[in-house]
């Protein structure tokens, strides 16, 4: 009896050891295709069910902007990758206490790693060039000392620090090759970009050309806009020529770097996305073109390859959104980026199928099965 149940308890091991070993790889981004699960409504389903959606679609990179533990809890055991935020609201009091930031990084990373693949931290968003000289000064601290925090639990390897960036802390960004940080930008990013150099992060940019094309529709082609054939733009002064308007706000980014003395590091997308619906002054926010736009991206992606100015660094990006949000404040746009709507079905088709009612078990209810089935033969050869 005991001889065999210990050959069950192998079979068993060998079965599943596949889900529980599946957690060991390192970096923020595997692949080149993330999404960007943002929560900001009161109509989309749970995150269980959100897990079962990632895992059909087999889309693997996932940002959130909070760190919920509902969340955390339901990507346990799945093999997706996390990286979580830290509001911005959060930033003053991580930047003046290192205490709350260890406190911080424990309750929200350290208790829930390895079985939650927490791959990154981005520390606030959008920070820089908004306005706000208290929280910009903020964000260089705050993310020292969650970088810190990280280091004294040795998971500095494992999990990356960013930020985000929006094209306003660009001064010029047409041609690419004119593009420069912002003057009253500079003394805030600068320093930054020094630390993420010494710790091997990214730059991280939200770009789109969703809303460059909604705030300058006589002077840019739609066609350029959407990843459509089109003439493009020329850049004179690196002789490169542009089919579509993401490289080149790409390459702004990597010339503005480069202007900064930062020419290596790799510029990684973290929002990017074309609204469906939008008001009357957003007239490119239709189906269509949000169809045309994230599908074409979804193929630009896929091809893994770099931009006219850095054709060797792999384009990796996260879409914005995995929902439709119809709580976030703004314009009617801010509501429509989903790539599914709130009851899990497509908003249009780019190759994704809807959330299915009968989808297999996912990785964490196979694991909890196995860890209960192991549990209860272990009890059981002690009793024989």
């Amino acid at each position: 009896m005991r001889s065999s149940g210990l050959l069950l308890l192998n079979f068993l091991f060998f079965f599943f050891s596949p889900i529980l070993t599946g957690l060991e790889a390192k970096g923020a981004f595997v692949g080149t295709y993330g999404i960007n699960y943002g929560r900001i409504a009161d109509n989309i389903p749970s995150p269980d069910k959100v897990v079962l959606l990632l895992k059909q679609a087999k889309i693997r990179n996932v940002r959130i902007y909070d760190a919920d533990h509902t969340v955390l809890q339901a990507f346990s055991g799945t093999g997706l990758d996390l990286v979580v935020g830290l509001p911005n609201g959060f930033l003053k009091e991580m930047s003046s206490n290192a205490d709350h930031a260890l406190t911080w990084v424990k309750d929200n990373v350290q208790s829930f790693l390895p079985n939650t693949r927490i791959r990154g931290i981005a520390v606030g968003n959008e920070v820089l060039g908004g306005g706000d000289s208290e929280l910009s000064g903020a964000l260089l601290g705050a993310a020292k000392n969650v970088y810190n925090a990280l280091k004294k639990m040795n998971l500095e390897e494992t999990v990356q620090i960013t930020t985000a960036h929006s094209q306003a802390v660009f001064a010029d960004s047409y041609p690419p090759s004119s593009c420069v940080f912002k003057e009253n930008v500079v003394q805030f990013m600068k320093p930054l970009l020094e630390f993420f150099d010494q710790i091997g992060s990214p730059f991280c940019l939200n770009a789109y050309p969703f809303l460059a094309y909604t705030y300058n529709p006589t002077q840019i082609d739609i066609n350029y806009a959407l990843f459509k054939p089109t003439e493009g733009i020329y850049d004179p002064k690196t002789n490169l020529r542009y089919d579509n308007m993401l490289d080149a706000q790409i390459d702004a980014a990597y010339m503005a770097l480069e202007d900064a003395g930062f020419k290596e590091m790799e510029v990684m997308i973290t929002e990017t996305g074309w609204a469906s619906k939008g008001d009357s002054d957003e007239p490119a926010a239709t189906p269509e073109n949000a169809r045309t736009y994230n599908y074409n991206l979804r193929k630009r992606l896929a091809k893994k390859k770099g931009t006219p100015l850095r054709p060797k660094k792999v384009l990796k990006a996260y879409i914005f959104a995995l929902f439709n949000e119809n709580s976030k404040p703004g314009k009617s746009s801010e509501t429509h980026f989903g790539l599914y709507k709130p009851d899990g079905t497509i908003s249009y088709d780019i190759g994704f199928n809807s959330l299915k009612s009968d989808a297999p078990f996912s990785s964490s209810m196979l694991a909890s099965c196995y860890v209960a089935l192991v549990i209860s033969i272990s009890v059981f050869l002690v009793m024989i």
